[in-house]
């Protein structure tokens, strides 16, 4: 069990949310009041993407992550900023015995430096590298990030001193993982975090969650979520398997059964159950030391 765990809290997504619940954050205000408002809740790591405010769906422009940052630092100096790099890497198929050309509509595929350019811009402390490719949900998109992608952008996050969090969504990436690490890629201490319950990666069960854990890199800081009403589960799963935990819209809207929520009331729930299990929450500071992060400021 792990007696002093932090949260992260992944504050909007990319995903089609927006239209399921009104207070989904949309704009870098919104977005930037959101994440400061769920660190005051006790979250040391707030999880950033960036949505067009006129339509709500999710956006790579650094502009808007640069807004965000800005609003955010101009409050808090101390929290740690995670910038997703997901990004620039769904590819819709087309359909049935045409799957050539793509559907332009719904695919966004750039290069892999590209898909760091508002890395290379903002130089947060953290950013997200997704370590493998998946279907992603029941239609024909595929979340593609092949072995020379990764290296590359694992390559550049390294050089201009980023943490990478390596988003593990099921058991294959957690041995790319490892790759990367044998390969000098990632620098110590790696940080893992594995993504359950997503269509059609790694389920939410205890089974596959503690082949993870046991497969984890020696020496490597973990977190753990389940999307949607596993969410809160799977807070006590990651601590009392030795683990970090991560809540937020992201991954789930509802703080109980038709309860819509904020992301401060879900930290604040994950801050409930650590302390009834005896768990100190660690804060930034805390987390920069232990991750290997520039002091804040």
């Amino acid at each position: 069990m792990n007696f002093n765990a932090f949260i992260t809290c992944a504050v909007t997504g990319a995903g089609d949310t927006v239209s399921r619940h009104p207070s989904v954050p949309v704009t870098p205000a919104e977005i930037a009041s959101s994440a400061l408002e769920a660190a005051a809740a006790g979250a040391a790591i707030v999880h950033i993407h960036v949505r067009e405010p006129e339509t709500g769906k999710g956006s790579r422009r650094t502009e808007l992550y640069g807004e965000v940052i800005e609003r955010i630092r101009a409050v808090d100096a101390a929290v740690i900023i995670n910038l997703t790099a997901g990004m620039g890497g769904d590819l819709t198929l087309g359909a049935g015995e045409a799957p050539l050309p793509p559907d332009a509509g719904e695919t966004d595929m750039v290069g892999p430096l590209e898909r760091l350019a508002h890395i290379e811009a903002l130089r947060p402390d953290i950013c997200t590298l997704d370590c493998g490719s998946m279907n992603f949900g029941d239609g024909r998109l595929v979340m593609t990030n092949p072995a020379e992608t990764l290296r590359i952008k694992a390559a550049r996050i390294r050089d201009l001193g980023v943490k990478p969090e390596l988003e593990v969504f099921d058991t294959g990436h957690l041995w790319f993982v490892r790759q990367l690490i044998a390969e000098g890629l990632i620098a110590d201490p790696p940080m893992l975090q594995f993504c359950l319950g997503i269509p059609y990666g790694a389920p939410a069960d205890l089974n596959t969650f503690l082949a993870l854990v046991n497969g984890a890199p020696a020496g490597a800081v973990w977190s753990a979520f389940a999307i949607s009403r596993l969410q809160m589960p799977w807070v006590a799963a990651a601590v009392l398997a030795g683990g970090n935990v991560r809540v937020g819209l992201e991954d789930n809207l509802y703080l109980d059964r038709g309860v819509l929520a904020t992301n401060a009331q879900l930290v604040t729930r994950a801050v409930e159950i650590l302390t009834r299990l005896g768990v100190a929450i660690d804060g930034p500071a805390a987390v920069r030391a232990r991750l290997g992060l520039a002091a804040a400021g």
